[in-house]
């Protein structure tokens, strides 16, 4: 009986040694290591993958596109129908997927939204919603915010010619996309942003001369992972990045960052995070897309 002891806590200690694993594989499953990467994905464009770990661990996937480089151009989400909610929702790689675009992000907050539970949860993928702020693509202009909700949203316009500007709406919109505020101004951290919370975030940001665009994600919610960012600290990123101007995006589980892979299917960059299930896509409002044909 006591030779039995010893093995049968050998069993014991090997079972749980497995059943450990196999949950990390399980939780960890399609995430992106969490070491720093760089690579050049067409020409002018560049992925950057920053991890910073410690006590409080975040992985940020940054594009960096001049905008110079031959056949570059953008999409904002098109508008689906004329109705109050003009949008059908679909996830970021479904944007990417529907208008081959070879980029793309997340992009503003919308409405309706609530998410109880996996079971429990608006909108759907097809679900029609509303972005929050100024909305356009391809010269239609389909919202023109919800100020009474939200207030008056910080917009990105881009024209015709691939010029990008922040909050100086031209006389003929082409494209536009608003966020949820301001957190770069003049190449300093906007006053007053939150220094506290740890979320998911997405932004995107010009340098000095608009020549070149910036797009951040971090990724969060993932204990020993990323925990996210807060405002400060996405501000900070940008900058960091050569941003002189930057407005976040919509973040929490909307944040997603896409690219397309070599057999022309979305890859996902990051690790999105919806309903506390990491590597799930929610489907969102509308999204900035980019086109590079090397």
């Amino acid at each position: 009986m006591k030779t039995k002891k010893p093995f049968r806590i050998i069993v014991w200690i090997l079972i749980a040694t497995s059943l450990c694993i196999a949950v990390f594989f399980l939780y960890d499953r399609g995430r992106p290591a969490p070491i720093p990467f760089k690579r050049e994905l067409y020409d002018g464009v560049t992925y950057r993958r920053i991890v910073h770990l410690g006590s409080q661990p975040m992985i940020a996937h940054i594009i960096i596109i001049d905008t110079k480089v031959k056949d570059v151009s953008f999409l904002v989400t098109p508008p689906d129908s004329n109705g109050e909610r003009p949008l059908n929702a679909r996830t970021t790689s479904q944007f990417l997927e529907e208008f081959n675009v070879q980029l793309a992000i997340n992009g503003d907050g919308f409405d309706p939204w609530w998410s109880n539970s996996p079971a429990d949860y608006y909108p759907h993928v097809g679900d029609p919603v509303t972005p929050l702020g100024f909305s356009a693509s391809g010269g239609d202009i389909y919202t023109e915010g919800i100020p009474d909700q939200v207030g008056v949203e910080p917009t990105l316009y881009i024209n015709r010619k691939n010029d990008l500007s922040f909050n100086k709406q031209p006389d003929n919109v082409f494209q536009a996309i608003s966020g949820d505020r301001m957190i770069v101004q003049q190449g300093k951290i906007v006053e007053e942003l939150d220094n506290v919370d740890l979320d998911p975030r997405s932004a995107i940001g010009l340098n000095k001369n608009g020549r070149y665009v910036i797009l951040v994600v971090v990724d969060g919610r993932q204990p020993f992972y990323s925990e996210g960012a807060t405002f400060v600290q996405l501000a900070q990123l940008m900058i960091d990045q050569g941003a002189n101007v930057a407005m976040a995006l919509d973040g929490g589980g909307s944040s997603t960052l896409v690219m397309e892979g070599d057999n022309g299917e979305p890859v996902i960059l990051n690790s999105p995070i919806d309903n506390y299930i990491p590597g799930r896509e929610r489907p969102v409002a509308n999204h900035l897309g980019i086109f590079i044909n090397p």
